[in-house]
């Protein structure tokens, strides 16, 4: 370089070291599996800030890695630097970019955060045009372009050609006034980037689309900034996945920003001033491999002031056999990591137990987990966030199928996940969607403040199922909230297909049915019907298609007329068929009758508990969830 070119580049560094001050310029590297490279890039770009006296730190985020990446981060972090610290921060479970991101931000301090791919694609020597086109053009954020008419891109055609595509698509729908939003670098003012990640619902593909849509829609001023990328031979063709994927989160952040409006109206929980204690209350009738399995997810919590309250009938054994392997688990309570207690509660039903725990609780806030159910690395952060509101008094999310279930537990986690089943209650068992207000919600993850639990008393110990309900009735008739975070997941194991998962949803739908009449306020909703009026429809159908040809009407009269009446029916079948599409047939094919089977027997025991002049609530040990 030339003496010329070392003087422009100097004031451009001068420019960063102006901007950033006496503060620092925090660097979040999202990573993933790179425990060959990451040391050795988280070194070179904290001896480039420091050779040019920028202030920053360096927060690298491991995502989950299963390759000792966590490992390299920290002893990256023992290299003392004059200008520049690195503090990693490592993810239990890999939760995606966004997630990964986003602790990466919560951990930084910064008043100028740049989010710079860990595998270095981007060089952070760039650093001082984007604090330059800042200054410059006035900007709150600054994107990295490979469409800069400065910058130096070596990278298939085929990569050139999707990423042409979809910048044109996003271009049209999107509204958002850049040439690029995939490039792995960009700097923000703290307070913008803070605002639109408070916003944020996708954690994978789309991500950097919906921070960017969010940013812009709040008034937030992009500009871009050169860049130069050689790929090399390390990226390889497209998998169809990733590209399915990120065309349905684009969609999605399509409908939110111009259909819904949701991010316009989207609350930011208030900053907590301090870190609640959280009890976590788990009822159950025994030890198992599934308590085993959720103690041991949330042993890796990264919220960590909160206490374990486990509920059994009797003295838990801590060797349970896994129903999936055969092994057994010799797991005692000081493997779990955890601030863990015992209370046997004899034979009770779960609110009872519930109740026992809710009393024994330390925490301001107390959280419902069943121990067929496991909780995400952030369950406990991202529900207590909310708690700074005083006028929120509960918090619950989605309880998705584990990946790792069995065939026929899967296949009834598909049939509760499906449009036609759960209709606009779906985001119970979804990840994904946008924060609402709920009326009712499952304690199977739920949060709720131990004070408001105290002051009505717990849960009611007179229904079983039903018993949440009730308590969600006594949080919103106590003027509070409840709010639903698609990030606040729990992994919640399914019936297996047809008789677990039907006996189980009998219940559930003959205490709704009686709920209607008893409790309406939360309970009295037309989609609860529709099941038990599409079960008289169909005694109707059978008897109408049953009755005999008339010598009076002719057959072409009689065809149509049977046809008529069937057109329901066959609307119906076609909308199963479409719903429950799957490429393996046998997983199409059990799905759609799980569906049918679900709809009838939903709505046969709803009408029963409709009818009924009181509702059952005798303890089944067999089956306690």
């Amino acid at each position: 370089m030339s003496a010329e070119g070392r003087t422009k580049l100097g004031e451009k560094w001068a420019i960063a070291r102006e901007t950033v001050g006496s503060g620092r310029l925090s660097v979040v590297m999202p990573v993933y599996n790179l425990a060959s490279e990451i040391a050795d890039n988280i070194a070179r770009t904290a001896e480039l800030f420091d050779s040019h006296g920028l202030r920053a730190e360096l927060v690298p985020v491991d995502d989950g890695s299963a390759d000792g990446t966590a490992a390299e981060l920290y002893r990256a972090a023992e290299a003392k630097y004059e200008h520049v610290v690195v503090r990693p921060v490592v993810c239990a479970k890999n939760g995606g970019k966004g997630a990964a991101l986003r602790a990466g931000f919560e951990a930084s301090t910064g008043e100028y955060v740049m989010l710079l791919d860990g595998d270095l694609d981007i060089n952070p020597k760039q650093t001082p045009w984007f604090f330059e086109a800042m200054r410059e053009q006035g900007a709150d954020i600054v994107i990295g372009s490979k469409r800069h008419p400065r910058s130096v891109v070596q990278y298939p055609w085929h990569r050139r050609l999707v990423s042409w595509v979809y910048f044109t698509i996003v271009r049209i729908f999107i509204g958002l006034p850049i040439t690029d939003t995939q490039t792995g670098m960009k700097l923000f003012k703290r307070e913008v980037l803070g605002a639109a990640l408070g916003r944020m619902l996708v954690k994978t593909y789309a991500f950097d689309l919906e921070l960017l849509s969010i940013a812009h829609q709040r008034g937030a001023k992009i500009a871009e900034a050169p860049v130069v990328i050689r790929f090399g031979n390390k990226f390889g063709a497209l998998k169809a996945h990733t590209v399915r994927t990120m065309a349905f989160d684009s969609l999605a952040v399509f409908y939110r920003l111009k259909v819904l409006k949701y991010y316009a109206h989207a609350e930011v929980p208030p900053k907590l001033d301090h870190d609640p204690m959280v009890s976590v209350v788990i009822a159950c009738p025994k030890g198992s491999w599934m308590l085993d399995e959720c103690l041991k997810a949330l042993g890796a919590q990264t919220y960590r002031n909160f206490e374990v309250i486990v509920l059994p009938d009797g003295e838990l054994s801590w060797q349970s056999p896994d129903i999936r392997t055969g092994e057994r688990c010799d797991l005692q309570p000081s493997t779990f990591n955890l601030q863990l207690s015992t209370l046997p509660t004899g034979k009770v039903r779960p609110a009872e137990k519930r109740n026992l725990g809710i009393k024994a609780a330390k925490g301001e806030i107390v959280a419902f987990i069943d121990d067929d159910a496991y909780p995400d690395a952030h369950w406990i952060e991202y529900a207590v966030r909310y708690f700074g509101d005083g006028t929120v008094g509960a918090v619950g999310g989605p309880g998705v199928t584990p990946p790792n279930d069995p065939f026929l537990a899967r296949i009834g986690g598909r049939v509760y996940d499906n449009l036609l089943v759960s209709g606009n209650y779906r985001y119970r068992y979804k990840a994904g969607g946008v924060r609402r207000d709920v009326d009712d919600y499952p304690s199977c993850n739920l949060f709720v403040r131990k004070a408001l639990l105290d002051s009505f008393g717990g849960y009611r110990t007179d229904f079983w199922p039903g018993e949440d309900t009730l308590l969600c009735k006594d949080v919103v008739d106590s003027g509070k909230r409840i709010v639903y975070d698609p990030w606040v997941v729990v992994y919640h194991h399914r019936r297996a297909l047809f008789g677990p998962h039907l006996r189980q949803l009998g219940r559930y739908a003959f205490h709704r049915g009686y709920f209607v009449k008893r409790f309406p306020s939360n309970s009295l909703h037309l989609s609860y019907f529709i099941p038990s009026l599409f079960v008289l429809y169909l005694f109707v159908w059978a008897a109408l298609v049953m009755i005999p040809q008339p010598d009076e009407i002719s057959v072409e009269l009689f065809c149509i007329w049977q046809f008529a009446v069937s057109v329901p029916v066959l609307a119906y079948v076609a909308l199963v068929a479409l719903t429950t599409f799957a490429f393996n047939p046998l997983v199409w094919l059990m799905t759609a009758c799980g569906v049918l089977a679900t709809h009838v027997t939903y709505g046969i025991r709803f009408m029963g508990g409709l009818l009924a002049r009181r509702a059952p609530c005798e303890f089944i040990g067999r089956d306690h969830a």
